[in-house]
């Protein structure tokens, strides 16, 4: 396995405005994210969220969907890290907790990339996000293993 250099070292640390989407997300199914992400299309959160619920199934049509939705949500977020004053390098805190929608985002992109054989995007993705927070790559393998 090759090694890349941490590009995230550095002490730029981002902690990205909160989510206006949060308050409308309840412990509610697909469609309802559905919903939100119409009203909030700017929102990593809600498309990370959309992703999950489709990488749930097994089938090869939600991976595929949950590949788009976590495209989107990723791009939605490197996005808000540019406004933010993030420049491609420092940190991005799953502490923070607006910062999750991002780093969620990432992680079911890549998740989804390996699903559909894409193993070179699975690995930049799992690498990024290990390089802008340890902790969310921990949080988030942890439960991908436990299967939430």
């Amino acid at each position: 396995m090759e090694t890349h250099p941490n590009l995230m070292a550095s002490d730029v640390v981002v902690e990205l405005p909160a989510d206006p989407a949060l308050v409308e997300i309840p412990e509610a199914g697909r469609e309802h994210f559905l919903e939100v992400v119409g009203r909030h299309p700017e929102s990593s959160l809600c498309w990370a969220l959309l992703a999950e619920s489709c990488l749930r199934s097994e089938d090869l049509g939600s991976t595929v969907a949950a590949y788009a939705y976590a495209r989107t949500g990723y791009h939605r977020g490197l996005d808000l890290l540019r406004r933010s004053g993030w420049k491609g390098s420092g940190q991005i805190p799953w502490e923070h907790e607006p910062n999750r929608g991002f780093l969620r985002a990432l992680w079911a992109l890549s998740v989804s990339a390996g699903r559909i054989g894409e193993a070179e995007e699975a690995e930049r993705c799992a690498q990024f996000l290990r390089d802008s927070s340890e902790t969310a790559f921990q949080v988030l393998a942890a439960d991908e293993a436990d299967g939430v």
